[in-house]
């Protein structure tokens, strides 16, 4: 069970890494929308439990509402 955390863990920084080096030639209104979603897909699983619906939700009204802030 631990090492299967610590490869998860591994495989997720990996993941952010990669993600982030792919927001360079994003807009300002671009990065925050993803940063919104992503926040939103987080807050979404957390207050949900981790439910898959949840998590959908969240990334979506997330998304929006980063993109309306850089307006």
């Amino acid at each position: 069970m631990e090492k299967t955390r610590k490869v998860t863990l591994g495989a997720v920084a990996t993941a952010i890494v990669l993600a982030l080096g792919g927001c360079s030639g994003m807009s300002t209104q671009g990065k925050n929308t993803a940063i919104g979603a992503g926040v939103g897909a987080v807050g979404g699983a957390v207050l949900t439990g981790g439910s898959v619906l949840g998590t959908v939700g969240g990334a979506a009204v997330g998304g929006v509402v980063g993109h309306e802030v850089s307006k």
